[in-house]
């Protein structure tokens, strides 16, 4: 898949190009199937399919919130929407100025520097300064210009709206696997693998620190059942979120127990892909009853693991 990071860098076509617009944080069910009906009016007409998307998140500049928040990072939103088959993604800079343009400023930009044959949509689409513009405004203004307009409209799971919201509140709560279910995949978080204090080696069971990158979402704390990706391996692991309140307070981290490994991870990049959480994180009166729960732990990982089937 072609990237540019501005919209006046997008490459003159030959062929149709149909424009999905969006922000596909997350690139949840809702966005892929937005996505696959691009890919598919680009194939029937023999065309290109284009996405849009913005870094940083609008969120961060029009309202920022006050916890991290992204679904995904530009990096991996990138790497799921070539996936679905998008030929080329304009990565938009949002910042206060591109905040301050207009619903007719924005459809005179597309016009000009993309020259798209056909758009897509969702029903509730806005865009522009204050979120002026809507869907139907778009295609009035598309009409005029020979352009179609395909609204997508929502994607229901098992009755319920299918939102970047919706996956964010399941996060926060830890509901990991209901949250895999309106993605259609597992909630991942990678980054490179930091120096910690050595006190997991110390108990039997050495822990990968990752650090995750800014804004992420990372899940309530508790402890995980978890697939890992390394660089070279595809493993399970028992994933640690919290401040380890039997040790004391400190800061929230992300410890990994990769399972049947053994090696040194440190600076390497890391990607964690959340099944389940099985339990909360508890203060513990002695090492010893933390080390058994741990084993525990282990256990129920491997037990669930085994069991458990892609949410795709």
């Amino acid at each position: 898949m072609d990237v540019v990071r501005d919209l006046a860098a997008f490459p003159r076509q030959r062929v149709p190009v149909v424009l999905a617009l969006g922000t596909f944080d997350g690139v949840h069910r809702g966005h892929q199937a937005l996505l696959r009906e691009t890919v598919r009016l680009a194939a029937e007409l023999g065309g290109r399919a284009a996405a849009i998307t913005f870094d940083p998140h609008p969120l961060t500049v029009i309202a920022p919130p006050p916890e991290p928040f992204l679904l995904t990072t530009v990096d991996e939103r990138l790497r799921l929407l070539a996936a679905l088959g998008i030929d080329l993604t304009v990565v938009i800079r949002f910042d206060e100025a591109f905040r301050q343009i207009d619903a007719a400023g924005w459809m005179a930009l597309l016009e000009r520097h993309v020259g798209m044959h056909d758009l897509v949509c969702g029903v509730n689409y806005t865009f522009g300064r204050d979120r002026g513009g809507t869907a139907d405004l778009l295609r009035r203004w598309a009409d005029s210009r020979g352009i179609h307009v395909h609204q997508i409209p929502p994607v229901h799971v098992g009755g319920t709206l299918v939102s970047s919201t919706l996956v964010r509140r399941l996060l926060r709560s830890g509901e990991v696997r209901e949250a895999a279910r309106y993605l259609g995949r597992w909630y991942q978080v990678a980054g490179r693998v930091g120096r910690g204090g050595a006190r997991g080696r110390r108990l039997g069971f050495p822990t990968a620190n990752l650090v995750p990158p800014e804004n992420k979402l990372i899940p309530a704390s508790g402890i995980y059942a978890a697939l890992a990706h390394t660089e070279r391996d595809r493993l399970q692991a028992a994933v640690s979120i919290g401040t380890r309140p039997t040790f004391g307070p400190g800061a929230v981290v992300v410890e990994a127990y990769l399972l049947d490994f053994s090696g040194d991870l440190y600076d390497h990049a890391l990607d964690l892909h959340f099944v389940q959480r099985l339990r909360d994180e508890i203060a513990f009166t002695s090492e010893d009853a933390l080390i058994r729960q741990m084993r525990d732990d282990v256990e129920e990982t491997r037990r669930l693991l085994a069991a458990s089937e892609d949410p795709a």
